[in-house]
C-alpha cells in the first residue's frame, strides 16, 4: 500500500479537493460501510477537542474499522516524559492508519515522517487543519452550489486560525475573493498576503465588517483563541472584537451561509442559530463525510466508490 499522508492542505492538488468533495457526497448518501473492516486507527490527541476527535472515531467506526489511542496528553505516556517521536514509532506498530491533533507547528509533518502509515494532520498548533479545510470545501460548495468565483469574508482571529489559512490556501484554486477583518494583533499574517499576491488572488482588509457585509457569498467566523495567547491582557482587548447577529445579517444576501470551525465562544449570537443563513451546526455534520473520504483515500480505498 502506498502511504499517503495529509499534513498540510498542500499536500493535496486542485483535482485531489474535488476528489474528495465526490467521494464525501457519497459517503453523505451512505455513511454506514465495511470497507475499514479489520483496520485499526490511531487517534493521537495530545490537545484537546470535540467535533474534530469524534468525527474522525464515528467516521471510522461507520466504515467497519476500530480506534484507539487518547483524548488528551494527560492520559498519555507524555506525561512521562516519552517523546514524540517514540510515541509515534510504537503507535505505528500498532495501527493502519495516525490521526494527529498536537499543540506544536510541525509536530505533524515530524510524526509523517516517523510513520510507515499515513499520518492525518487534525491540527498543529497554529499552522495547519486540513481536514477541516476539505469539509469547509465542502460546505460552501453545498451552499453555493460552486466553489468558484465567491467573495468570502474572514472575520476574528486571523493571526492564530489554522482554519483560517488553511482554507484560503485551498479556495486559492478557485478565483475567490478575500475581505479580511481583524483586531491590529490578529491580522492575517504577511507570508499568507505573499501567497495570495502570488496567485493573484484578491484580498482586501478591514477593521470592521457592518458596512460591506452584503457583499459575502460565505461568512466565516472564528473564535479568539486564549490559549494562543501568551498575555492574557491582549486576550481580554481582543475576545469580543466582533459578535454577528441576526441585525447584521438583515442586509446581506439571501444565499450567504455563515460557517465557523467551533468551538464558538461569544463571536456568534446564539439568536442566529434558528437563522437559515447559519450553516455551521450542518457544516460539523459535513465533518464526518469529508473525514471519511480523507481517510479513504489515505488507504488508497476509494476508487471503489
Amino acid at each position: 500500500m502506498q502511504k499517503r499522508s495529509l499534513v498540510s492542505i498542500s499536500d493535496y492538488n486542485k483535482e485531489e479537493y474535488l476528489e474528495i468533495l465526490r467521494v464525501a457526497a457519497e459517503f453523505e448518501r451512505n455513511p454506514d460501510r465495511d470497507i475499514l473492516a479489520g483496520k485499526v486507527a490511531g487517534v493521537l490527541f495530545f490537545e484537546p477537542s470535540t467535533r474534530t476527535r469524534l468525527s474522525f472515531e464515528t467516521a471510522v467506526q461507520r466504515l467497519g474499522g476500530s480506534t484507539i489511542g487518547f483524548a488528551d496528553a494527560s492520559s498519555s505516556s507524555v506525561t512521562k516524559g516519552e517523546t514524540l517521536k517514540d510515541t509515534i514509532k510504537i503507535v505505528n506498530s500498532y495501527v493502519d492508519l495516525i490521526i494527529m491533533r498536537h499543540p506544536l507547528e510541525g509536530s505533524a509533518r515530524y510524526a509523517s515522517e516517523m510513520a510507515s502509515v499515513p499520518v492525518i494532520n487534525a491540527g498543529d498548533g497554529a499552522n495547519q487543519h486540513p481536514s477541516q479545510t476539505l469539509l469547509d470545501l465542502y460546505s460552501i460548495q453545498k451552499t453555493q452550489g460552486t466553489l468558484e468565483n465567491l467573495k468570502i469574508f474572514m472575520i476574528g482571529d486571523l493571526k492564530y486560525g489554522r482554519t483560517v489559512h488553511s482554507l484560503l490556501m485551498a479556495m486559492s484554486y478557485f478565483n475567490p475573493t478575500f475581505y479580511f477583518i481583524s483586531p491590529d494583533a490578529l491580522q492575517i499574517p504577511v507570508e499568507y498576503k505573499i501567497f495570495l499576491h502570488s496567485r493573484g488572488i484578491r484580498f482586501y482588509e478591514y477593521p470592521e465588517f457592518i458596512d460591506i457585509i452584503r457583499e459575502a457569498d460565505i461568512i466565516y467566523m472564528t473564535r479568539v483563541q486564549k490559549e494562543r495567547f501568551s498575555d492574557s491582557v491582549e486576550y481580554e482587548k481582543n475576545k469580543n472584537a466582533y459578535v454577528l447577529t441576526n441585525a447584521i445579517l438583515e442586509n446581506t444576501k439571501s444565499s450567504v451561509r455563515v460557517l465557523h470551525p467551533l468551538p464558538r465562544v461569544n463571536e456568534i449570537d446564539v439568536d442566529v442559530d434558528n437563522n437559515p443563513k447559519a450553516y455551521y451546526f450542518t457544516q460539523a455534520l459535513n465533518g464526518m463525510y469529508v473525514r471519511q473520504a480523507i481517510i479513504a483515500k489515505a488507504l488508497n480505498l476509494t476508487d471503489a466508490l
